[in-house]
Order: C-alpha cells, then structure tokens, then sequence
C-alpha cells in the first residue's frame, strides 16, 4: 500500500513537472533521441569483437570466436607501436596543450582596454573553425621544403627538407598545430570561470599587501581550481583516443613509425582492409582502457580534491 502511494505521488509530480516545464522537456528530447540512435544503439554492435563477423551472416549467423582478436592484436607488431605512439601524441598533448587556454585566459583577464580584450579573444577564435582539411594543408604547405618554416628553421641550421617526411618531427608538429587551434576557444570555459570569482577577494589581498602574481596564486587559481580539475578529467577520459582525422590528414607511409596510432589503425583495419571484427576489438580495447582511466583519477581526484566527475 505503501509503495502504490509512493507510486502514485511520483507520478502526480511528474505530470505537475512536465506541464510546468513542458518546453524544457521538448528541447531535451533531440538530445536524448541522438545519444539513443548514435550512441547506445551502436553499442550492440560490440558483440562482433568476439566474432568472425560476416556481413553476409549478420551478427546472429557469425562464428563465435570469443577473446581470439584480443589475442592476435596483443601478439601483433603493430600493438607495441600504435599503443606506444597513441600514448606519446597523447601525453604531449596533455602535458603541453592543457595549460595554454588556461594561461592565455588568465592573461586576458588581465587586460582592461576591453576593445583590446574583444579583439585579441576574436582572433584567437578563429583558428578552431577553420577546416580540419585547411588546417592540414596549411601545415603541410609550410612545413614542405621550401615552406616558411622549414625555411625558418634552415637559418638554424636544420635541413631543409619537407619536416613531415622525418619521423621525429610528426609528434611536435601535431602539438604545435593543436595548440594554436585550439588554445583561443578553449580558454572560454576558463575565462568564465574567472568572471565568477567573488571581487572582494582581491580587494581583500590587495589590503594584505599582495601584488598580481600573489593574487593570481592564492585568489585566482584557488577560485578555477574546480573547473581546471574538471577539465582535466575529461581530458584523461580520452587519453587513448587520438583523432584520427588529422593524423591521417598529415601522415604518410615514411612516418608510419611515431604517427600511426590507435585511431588510425582501426580505420585502416576496419575499412580499408575489411576486418570488422578485429578493428571492433581494438577499439574495444581503446574503450575499455579510457574508461578504467577516468573511473580510477576520478576516484583519486575525489578523495585528494573533493571535485570529481560523479
């Protein structure tokens, strides 16, 4: 009886919630339709890793295989590159990308000319809507060997030759480019952020004596720690996953070595070389590795900082 009243009062609730925010409820709805088709509705796909998938068979008519793909990819040569590689390009992202937006912010934020302010945040914009594809081949363009800088380079003594033709030059080129992609239009979480954090506090630290360096230390920084710590989560929630669109976009045959990655493998492996089932098992892998990474810092960021994801 307890549990029908329970029942009852849930929904009464729900219907005095769904008139009241009935335009709410019809704008989520896209939303949730396109996580259910593009998201969770693929996942069922999954079963194929542990199959020799025929499309002629379908999923239900394929031959079980069980762990077999897992096995063939962790004894394969490739596995030690990509995975070597995938973790490289990753962490040098990471360690060098993740501080621009919030530096660059934290410099905006001090600017006052406001005209000044708005033009600097415009232009540094821009970058991110370019094209993936001109982006490409304006890294290419300018790193070919008579490009400006592989030109710029020469004048310290580095060869003059096409830099994306050089395995050791792939890894600094893909972060460079991202950096300048991606530091503008990153820095806007962060400069809102900023704008959140209570005035009085400076005031006060000004009174104490602290100059902008000391305020940006124990006011500003303390006031976005919570967003930084967010954000970084996210970022080591897809430490694997290296887009493959770009990589593929700038790599060759000759560099194969430091720029073929885990993304890419899977495109060529699934795609190009038609085996479904194996580059299911590789993604799945990438999946399941990206997922014991956010679970376990989120965990240790939650214990440490008291901020986390869930």
């Amino acid at each position: 009886m307890h549990k029908n009243k329970k029942k009852e009062f849930f929904l009464i609730r729900l219907g005095k919630d769904l008139r009241k925010y009935a335009g709410a409820y019809v704008l989520v709805i896209p939303v949730v339709l396109f996580y259910l088709i593009f998201c969770y509705k693929p996942m069922y796909g999954v079963i194929i890793a542990f199959q020799d998938f025929s499309p002629i068979r379908g999923i239900a008519g394929s031959e079980w295989v069980g762990l077999q793909h897992f096995k063939d990819f962790f004894e394969s040569y490739y596995f030690t590159r990509i995975l070597k590689n995938t973790l490289i390009i990753s962490l040098s992202t990471l360690i060098f990308s993740f501080p621009m937006p919030i530096i660059f912010a934290l410099l905006l934020n001090e600017i006052r000319n406001e005209k000044f302010k708005r033009l600097v945040q415009t232009i540094s914009y821009m970058p991110h809507f370019i094209s993936m594809v001109v982006v490409c081949n304006m890294i290419k363009m300018f790193t070919s060997n008579t490009g400006f800088i592989t030109s710029l380079l020469g004048i310290f003594g580095v060869p003059e030759a096409s830099l994306l033709t050089k395995p050791e030059y792939f890894v600094p080129i893909y972060v460079i480019s991202g950096i300048w992609q991606q530091t503008g239009w990153g820095a806007i979480i962060y400069l809102s952020a900023l704008s959140g954090i209570d005035q009085q506090l400076y005031e006060a630290a000004k009174i104490d004596g602290a100059n902008r360096w000391k305020q940006t230390l124990h006011v500003t920084l303390p006031g976005i720690s919570q967003t930084i710590i967010i954000m970084l989560l996210l970022r080591l929630g897809n430490i694997m996953d290296v887009g493959y669109e770009k990589v593929m976009l700038l790599y060759n045959e000759g560099i194969f070595k430091t720029a073929d990655v885990i993304s890419t493998f899977v495109y060529r492996k699934g795609l190009t070389d038609m085996e479904f089932s194996y580059s299911t098992a590789v993604n799945l892998f990438n999946s399941v590795i990206n997922f014991i990474i956010i679970v376990v810092f989120n965990k240790l960021s939650k214990k440490f900082t008291e901020t986390g994801l869930w």
